[in-house]
């Protein structure tokens, strides 16, 4: 198939706000996939690529090179030229790795060059996500959704899914299941303001479970055959919520997984670290932690393991199984300090009760679970609903780059900042989330108007802006001067009754982190 037909299949589905008539679309493109391909379509459709990392950034693909005049790339192709680029490494892997992406731009037509450029920064803004395509799988070849969705879940991609429908249709999709060993997409959760809000999303009563700002991890351990690992121990394998291998980066949870009492198992859960008065150390540090495989590392910062569901064990599937049955396969399974902290409210009260003491003591937040809900693999669904503190800040907009892709012709990305003890704006931060078309346009019009100067991709003002920022927290920093970065900011609105004067300061920004000193 030609890349083409995915490019005016996305470009058609942004267009519309239907999502039956998205679906429709999306069905059409993947009835014309050959078997052999149509998981990269059904990647490609869902805005991914297969590689997830290519090692390519936005100033690889700043400027692009004069357009191929006609349409010639076959989807497999682009996916064997990523591969290739993805693969690069070692001394002169960088120039290497461009002149690749610039071989592979100026095959693709000017439309094809867009989306390419979208689809590696992962910036692809159609309204389709995996959800819709398994959506559109369905349709195509007139099968269950619930199906579908189930065989995503349990083989862990909608593309092994779309392999196994175009392969042996409803049959194909019906013997998948679930195989310890073989990562399942993990279920995610909703989001609510408050957490009455999120009780009335799930019931009463409910599980309220701390939320810990860790590492999502999938626990998997089955009998070993001696060929792997140490002499005669069972097999464990560990993954990410992107379904990633990590096993080899977290040797004290292999250990803690094998010393469990049951060979056989599936557990879902955060690999945190503590520090030695019990709270969480910061995201950033246990991120840092577990992206290593070295010893030095792993010895002075040991995580572990904190469990809050089971999704098989000893034989027996409980993915189906409601949530109030899978806690006590867990309990019955993983000791108390192994388990993340859990508690069952029946009144929206004692929920704010266990909220407020879950931030009391360093956690994230809590999730409010409705107990008789099954695994939802794969789906951010309501059954579980996410809480966390937001806090506002009013910052300064100091500069903002160009959009691309749909925000072509748009400032985008908001450069912030707050104000230090001397009164300086010191940069601690970027977005792009929360703006509607309505405020680009606005933001666009006032921030060349105090334009002062300009990079290539960047416009800088004076006087600034003031925004109101919502946060989930900070960070430690060595990339801005505060040495604080802000994480998970948005705009919330702009605020034009403020003044630089009443930009908020860094030491209160900071203060939301007890390792940062913003003085």
């Amino acid at each position: 198939m030609l890349l083409l037909a995915i490019v005016r299949a996305s470009t058609a589905v942004a267009a519309t706000p239907s999502r039956l008539a998205k679906r429709a679309i999306l069905a059409d493109v993947l009835r014309l996939a050959e078997p052999e391909e149509i998981d990269l379509v059904a990647t490609y459709l869902a805005g991914s690529l297969r590689q997830r990392r290519t090692g390519v950034g936005w100033a690889s693909l700043a400027a692009l090179p004069d357009p191929a005049p006609q349409p010639t790339l076959e989807v497999r192709d682009v996916d064997a030229r990523l591969e290739r680029i993805a693969a690069e490494s070692g001394a002169g892997s960088s120039a290497r790795r461009d002149a690749a992406l610039t071989d592979l731009l100026e095959a693709a037509t000017s439309a094809e060059q867009q989306y390419l450029r979208a689809l590696v920064l992962g910036d692809v803004r159609q309204g389709a996500s995996a959800s819709l395509v398994q959506d559109a799988l369905a349709a195509a070849f007139e099968v269950p959704l619930a199906l579908v969705r189930r065989a995503a879940m349990l083989a862990g991609s909608t593309a092994s899914a779309a392999r196994a429908v175009a392969a042996g249709g409803q049959a194909a999709l019906e013997a998948i299941g679930l195989t310890v060993g073989v990562p399942v997409e993990p279920m995610l959760a909703a989001a609510a303001p408050n957490p009455s809000d999120a009780v009335a999303k799930s019931g009463l009563p409910a599980f309220v479970d701390a939320k810990l700002d860790g590492i999502r991890v999938q626990v998997h351990r089955w009998p070993g055959d001696g060929t792997t690992g140490a002499a005669g121990a069972d097999e464990v394998r560990l993954f990410t919520r992107s379904l990633d291998d990590i096993t080899d980066r977290l040797p004290e949870v292999v250990a803690q997984a094998r010393a469990l009492p049951e060979s056989t198992f599936v557990l879902d859960g955060e690999v945190i670290a503590l520090r030695p008065d019990g709270r969480p150390v910061p995201f950033q540090l246990i991120a840092a932690r577990t992206a290593t495989t070295d010893a030095e590392a792993a010895a002075g910062l040991p995580v572990a393991l904190f469990a809050f569901d089971v999704l098989h064990v000893a034989g027996r599937d409980l993915l189906d199984e409601p949530l109030h049955v899978r806690a006590e396969a867990l309990a019955a399974l993983v000791p108390p300090e192994l388990t993340v902290p859990r508690e069952v409210v029946t009144t929206a009260e004692r929920a704010a009760e266990v909220f407020a003491r879950a931030v009391g003591v360093g956690w994230e937040g809590v999730v409010v679970k409705r107990r008789d809900a099954p695994y939802a693999a794969g789906r951010r669904d309501s059954a579980w609903v996410k809480v966390k503190p937001r806090h506002t800040f009013d910052l300064a907009v100091v500069g903002a780059e160009w959009g691309y892709g749909r925000r072509t012709g748009w400032l985008s990305n908001l450069h912030l900042a707050a104000r230090d003890g001397a009164g300086n704006l010191v940069m601690l931060g970027k977005t792009f989330k929360g703006l509607t078309d309505a405020m680009l346009t606005w933001q666009t019009a006032e921030l060349l108007a105090r334009e002062s100067r300009r990079t290539a991709s960047t416009v800088f003002v004076d006087p600034p802006l003031v925004a109101e920022i919502a946060i989930d927290g900070v960070q430690v920093s060595t990339r801005y001067p505060g040495g604080v970065a802000l994480r998970f900011a948005r705009v919330l609105r702009y605020r034009d009754d403020k003044t630089v004067a009443d930009v908020d300061l860094l030491a209160d920004v900071a203060a939301l982190s007890p390792v940062i000193d913003g003085s």
